[in-house]
């Protein structure tokens, strides 16, 4: 993109969020957050480093996927949010090791037991879905348990509404022959709520992998998606109310081999199923949750074309992985300054893992069985909260535990802030954290290595925040710092996972936002740094393998940019018409290779525009263009982006008992 554009952007831009938050940003700091600590409370009264994504800035998302939205945010990268449709999505925040930010669903941690990390798909989780996301930064393990250890995602889903019957939907469409449509109904009768939603994703996308040797001959990679979510509550009693949920959702994706190689038929077929249910006693002074989740995920994968593009001539592999969740938990205010969340919650993982291919040296097969592969985790924490009144907050807390593979860990949080003039808030945190080894880690015949510890980490933040009077403009800037221990990685001596010495990373944070009349700007800049300390190896070619040789300290934030910004302004032309202009750029990153010297991916900016116009509150519609310069990049080294793309298309919500005069007035 046009480079001084882009310091035009970064010139006018000192600030945070976007106009899509009109209603909300002047607000943000005094939005009640749940993520930082299970109850409802000021974001003013927490010292934690929360930011949130509310419906409305959802609502101007546009043509956007829920990782695209995520990756507009400080401190969050996640690779292959540019690339097709279906791509694995990597999430990276504060350039902690995917796995290291755990994923919380309504409250509910999310996690794929049968991957390397325990990584949740995202691509599970349609944006037309979601009411609102809250980013909870820092570790977070003392209230959230394991893979907390970077921060927490939590993604809360759409909410039923006080009125009986209402209907809405969306439809748009675009470049690759994109379709998303979503169609549901929900409301409220009498004391019971109920929702219905369900969503079509379709695309003919483009080749995964990048055509270095420009024949053209790659074919394009598909995908199609479709989601059922259903809601329900009711009111038992004065203080006693009931919800349950359930979420299936289904994806095909047509896959390439590799990085630079073409694959053309095989494909992968992925499966979620979510189910739940709790209760919740309410009463004047405490209140008390308990909740059960259901989890089951699978991964399907196929290669059975007489194309061969790489080392196998036919693969068949199955992946599940099943999850039980249980947590009883309680907020209990001891007095007007001394308020107590304290809990427990037990979790169960399982996996079924089948391969079977074929190559020129003949079949292999390996298996791995939920009979073997299963682990229990138990967990007891509490934490106080104390403010004077006067502006000063502490949180303690702590958490222990229990694992039935590795044993016994503990986890603690101490954060302190202060309020000065509701203006001012100036905050610290020391935090520990941690994450278990995953299933396939600990289990698998030819890798795994069932004596691993978790890894564990301390991290510790310093911030200050401002907020002017007139609410017009607010900027926070953070200082961060994390040290992991015995970190999970991979052995090329012996081939199995094993626990390294020490990974340490830091940076800095700072967020803007401000708004003028019609006006408003955006800005969010991230610096990360970080190495790790593990063993040496050596090539012995006398043996034709590696050997231990001391240890080495190098940069191992690969994929992760040292610097990212991101840019928006935005202008309300008119009371219906809405435009604004977004600018990302992010800087070099390295790529890792295989036994080999990593390869360095340039630095790219890109813009968007983004258009939407309110025929009535009730229906709206948007065009968005991305990546307008048609820039060419790689955030994975070897697969594609996307360039110029076009998405446009409407939304609708109404009242069903009241559309039958409607008027659209143009």
């Amino acid at each position: 993109m046009n480079k001084g554009l882009l310091f035009l952007l970064f010139t006018v831009s000192s600030a945070g969020v976007n106009y899509a938050q009109t209603d909300t940003a002047t607000k943000a700091l005094d939005e009640v957050t749940v993520t930082a600590n299970r109850f409802p409370q000021k974001q003013q009264t927490t010292g934690k480093v929360v930011t949130i994504i509310p419906r409305n800035v959802i609502d101007q998302a546009g043509g956007m996927t829920l990782t695209e939205l995520l990756s507009r945010q400080a401190g969050i990268f996640i690779a292959g949010s540019n690339n097709n449709a279906g791509t694995n999505q990597d999430v990276y925040l504060r350039g902690a090791a995917t796995g290291n930010t755990l994923i919380l669903l309504d409250g509910v941690p999310m996690y794929d037991v049968s991957t390397i990390n325990n990584t949740f798909d995202l691509n599970h989780l349609p944006l037309e879905s979601i009411e609102r996301i809250e980013i909870l930064k820092g570790a977070q393990s003392t209230v959230y348990g394991s893979d907390a250890v970077a921060g927490v995602i939590h993604i809360i889903t759409r909410k039923t509404e006080t009125n009986p019957v209402t209907v809405f939907g969306s439809v748009s469409g675009g470049s690759f022959h994109t379709l998303r449509t979503t169609a549901g109904i929900r409301g409220q009768v009498k004391k019971t709520r109920y929702q219905l939603q369900y969503q079509d994703n379709r695309s003919g996308g483009f080749s995964a992998a990048f055509d270095s040797s420009s024949k053209g001959d790659f074919d394009k990679d598909g995908f199609r998606q479709q989601v059922l979510s259903a809601q329900a509550g009711t009111q038992i009693g004065r203080n006693l109310s009931w919800q349950a949920n359930g979420l299936y959702g289904r994806y095909k994706t047509d896959l390439d081999g590799a990085a630079f190689r073409d694959e053309k038929d095989f494909t992968a077929e992925n499966t979620s199923l979510q189910a739940g249910t709790g209760l919740i006693y309410k009463k004047d002074g405490y209140s008390i949750h308990s909740n059960y989740q259901y989890s089951y995920l699978k991964r399907a994968y196929l290669d059975d074309s007489i194309f061969i593009g790489g080392f196998s001539k036919f693969s068949n592999e199955s992946y599940e992985g099943i999850s039980h969740f249980t947590e009883l938990y309680g907020k209990f205010r001891i007095n007007k300054q001394i308020d107590v969340l304290a809990g427990m919650d037990h979790r169960m993982y399982k996996t079924d893992q089948s391969f079977y291919s074929i190559s020129a040296w003949g079949p292999y097969e390996s298996n791995l069985s939920a009979d073997t592969a299963s682990v229990r985790l138990t967990s007891a924490y509490a934490s106080a909260f104390w403010q004077n009144g006067k502006g000063l907050h502490l949180e303690l807390g702590g958490r222990y535990n229990r694992h039935s593979r590795f044993g016994d860990n503990f986890t603690f949080t101490i954060n302190p802030s202060f309020l000065l003039n509701d203006t001012w808030k100036f905050f610290f945190n020391l935090s520990s954290a941690f994450k278990a080894p995953s299933l396939y880690q600990l289990y698998d015949a030819s890798v795994g290595q069932p004596g691993l510890k978790p890894e564990t980490s301390f991290t510790s933040e310093a911030g200050m925040q401002y907020r002017s009077r007139n609410r017009a403009l607010q900027t926070r800037l953070v200082f961060f710092a994390r040290d992991i221990r015995d970190g999970i990685d991979f052995n090329y001596v012996d081939y199995r996972y094993f626990n390294y010495n020490r990974q340490r990373a830091g940076g800095i944070e700072l967020e803007t936002e401000y708004q003028r009349k019609k006006w408003s700007f955006s800005q969010q800049y991230t610096f990360t740094v970080g190495e790790v300390n593990t063993v040496k190896y050596r090539y012995d070619a006398s043996t034709y393998s590696y050997v231990p040789e001391g240890d080495t300290t190098y940069n191992n934030l690969f994929r992760r940019p040292k610097h990212s910004l991101n840019l928006s302004a935005g202008y309300q032309l008119t009371e219906k018409l809405f435009v604004r202009i977004n600018a990302r750029f992010m800087g070099m990153r390295y790529e890792p290779r295989f036994m080999d010297s990593p390869i360095e991916l340039d630095a790219y900016q890109i813009a968007d525009l983004y258009a939407s116009y309110a025929f009535i509150p009730a229906l709206r519609v948007f065009a968005d263009v991305r990546n307008i310069f048609d820039a060419r990049y790689f955030d994975v080294a070897g697969f594609n982006t996307r360039g110029r793309t076009f998405m446009t298309g409407l939304s609708f919500s109404f009242h069903a008992f009241n559309v039958k005069r409607i008027h659209l007035p143009l």
